[in-house]
């Protein structure tokens, strides 16, 4: 175990290391294989290298802002690790993923997205994770038509659950599909970003990309395929284990989910936190989790999420 020692010299303690030692809690957080232990005007780190280094240019990073301004948030500290994470991704994670409607550049904003793309590159299988807004299901759909346009696979497969999110699909006319389709209007936006519009209505009616409830996956093997699962915290045990065993040569799949929203009827359990504990160990299936930092809609957002997320902590 490597240990660094950084002195904190004419530095107000209360102001740089916040509230009972909150900001370098803070940043221990983001290195749970290391330690960071402060004591009077001395931190001492401790554990890999690796981490070890990274740690040390934060805490500069952050004595520098506190020369600057006089002291430091936990904002600030998410801000320092967030931008030193995205120095230690591939670069192919940092580029654009896909060009959409009048040269859009569609890539990954922020550190998870960007993890979630590596993830992507490194496995067959991954689990991305987090609450509305943290763009899962967008960058998912553009890394699914980046493979189709790279010819890295044949076709996309999106599905979801029918899951009634407190709302009624009953009174609505057609078959299921058509009952689904209103609810997978995110997907078709965010395809309609990316695709010019006569190219995405020959690929949906040719079912190069293919859009349908998750009760249409039952008996198919997919070859060749990039498939997404979007609101899968709404799947049961067996719903998921039988969407995962589809998988076929050649194929990738993103499951996304929000473990926040489990709109199951009864307080069935969701088959997505079953399928992460039994499956996260496996050699070629990733987990990724995106939080509150992601949130790439409209600044309120944010807000909104810390919200719920405090009132369901108080449950």
């Amino acid at each position: 175990m490597v240990e660094r020692i950084i002195i904190l010299d004419d530095i107000s303690l209360p102001d740089f290391l916040g509230v009972e030692n909150r900001n370098i809690g803070h940043l221990a957080s983001a290195f749970p294989k290391s330690k960071i232990i402060s004591r009077g005007n001395k931190i001492s780190i401790k554990g890999a290298a690796s981490d070890i280094n990274r740690i040390y240019d934060i805490l500069n990073s952050l004595i520098e802002h506190y020369h600057k301004f006089g002291s430091i948030t936990t904002e600030n500290v998410e801000t320092f690790v967030r931008e030193e994470e995205m120095h230690h991704l591939p670069v192919e994670a940092e580029q654009a993923l896909v060009y959409g409607a009048g040269g859009k550049v569609i890539k990954a904003k922020s550190m998870n997205q960007r993890k979630l793309v590596e993830a992507v590159m490194q496995h067959d299988v991954v689990f991305a994770i987090g609450p509305a807004g943290t763009g899962k299901t967008y960058i998912s759909v553009a890394l699914a038509v980046r493979a189709l346009k790279n010819k890295e696979v044949k076709k996309i497969i999106i599905t979801r659950p029918a899951v009634e999110a407190g709302e009624s699909l009953g009174f609505l006319p057609g078959d299921l599909k058509e009952k689904v389709d209103p609810y997978l209007r995110p997907v078709y936006d965010a395809l309609e970003d990316m695709l010019p519009r006569e190219k995405l209505r020959y690929y949906l009616e040719h079912d190069i990309i293919e859009i349908a409830p998750l009760a249409y996956m039952r008996g198919r093997t997919l070859h060749r395929a990039f498939i997404l699962l979007d609101e899968a915290q709404n799947t049961t045990h067996n719903q998921i284990k039988m969407f995962l065993t589809r998988l076929g040569p050649q194929s990738k799949v993103i499951v996304t989910g929000d473990t926040t929203q489990i709109d199951l009827p009864n307080h069935q359990h969701s088959g997505l936190l079953d399928a992460i504990d039994l499956l996260k160990d496996i050699e070629g299936i990733g987990v990724i989790y995106l939080e509150r930092k992601d949130v790439v809609r409209h600044k309120l957002v944010k807000q909104i999420v810390a919200a719920y997320e405090k009132e369901e902590k108080k449950k």
